[in-house]
């Protein structure tokens, strides 16, 4: 097998309180992004908007036809052909300023900016339909429940495959990972859509599955190093698949950068999520997953002898007077 990085010995688990006290920061500054931004900037799916689908005589430039919507103060409006044909394109836009000044309605606004833009231009409204906040609040549970559900699978999961204390890393890693691209996203209002929270849960299986491979070699030497020291084997493991992760991660990362650059707007944020998930997923599994089942181990030994201790304790007969 290939290795981009041979024969590495660096001591992950002797900065683990660095790395810690770095993801500390990394969270603690998205939490303060959000409520310094008033929390997340939610899509149309999420917030509620209007449904608008036209079928034009001509094609027209998802971008171009975007900037003309957004010019006449349909911000954050969401731009898509249908099944790729350029004539047929579904607008959606936030539910502000539904009617102008001389009553036009939000498509008959959008259908005159347009033809202004494009003499010539002709188009039918085929759909006009208004999704209330009811539904959004709707969908923003279901999104909410579909990374909670996953989460506790991944749980499940490493628990009967590895030990709990390997799948409550996993799991905190996940949320670790998850948290911070929220954060990223609040700080910059980005806006979160159905498409983000796919890359959400796209992050969280990349992640899981990066993390399963150090844990899978951390078993396999646990069984042929018994005296060697847990932190040891932790560094030993992690050194073992750091040539696999950085491949697979900058691969990866090349695929999703290149979406991000040529993607347009449609997938760019999609593209940002995947590009924070994969990065911030790929420190994670080397440096918080590993580093906290050695805390537990640690806390797990330290409490184990002062148990045996009070055991024999209460088991050891009085002494005769």
């Amino acid at each position: 097998m290939f290795q981009l990085i041979s024969q590495t010995d660096y001591k992950f688990m002797r900065i683990r309180r660095q790395a810690f006290i770095f993801s500390g920061v990394l969270i603690l500054a998205s939490f303060l992004g959000w409520l310094i931004q008033g929390g997340f900037n939610l899509g149309i799916d999420f917030s509620g908007g209007l449904m608008i689908e036209y079928l034009f005589n001509q094609k027209l430039p998802l971008d171009e036809v975007r900037n003309t919507v957004t010019g006449i103060g349909f911000q954050g409006a969401e731009i898509t052909d249908i099944q790729g044909n350029p004539k047929n394109l579904m607008i959606r836009v936030p539910m502000q300023g539904s009617r102008s000044a001389n009553d036009m309605s939000p498509s008959a606004q959008i259908l005159a900016a347009l033809q202004e833009k494009y003499p010539g231009l002709e188009g039918d409204l085929y759909l006009e339909e208004s999704v209330g906040p009811k539904i959004g609040s709707e969908l923003r549970g279901k999104a909410t429940m579909a990374v909670l559900i996953s989460l506790l699978g991944i749980l499940i999961y490493i628990a009967i495959r590895f030990e709990l204390k390997f799948a409550f890393a996993a799991v905190l890693a996940l949320f670790h990972d998850v948290l911070i691209t929220l954060g990223v996203f609040a700080i910059l209002q980005r806006e979160i859509t159905l498409p983000v929270i796919a890359a959400l849960l796209t992050i969280g299986g990349y992640s899981v599955n990066d993390t399963i491979i150090v844990f899978d070699r951390i078993r396999e030497q646990l069984k042929i190093r018994r005296r060697v020291p847990f932190e040891d084997i932790l560094d030993l493991s992690i050194n073992q698949t750091l040539s696999r992760t950085i491949i697979t991660a900058s691969t990866t990362l090349f695929t999703v950068l290149a979406l991000f650059i040529l993607g347009g707007q449609v997938i760019h944020d999609f593209a940002l999520a995947m590009l924070l998930g994969i990065t911030i997923g790929t420190y994670s599994s080397i440096f918080v997953a590993s580093s906290t089942v050695l805390v537990i181990q640690n806390l797990f030994n330290r409490a184990r002898p002062s148990a045996t201790g009070r055991i024999k304790t209460e088991a050891s007969p009085a002494p005769s007077q």
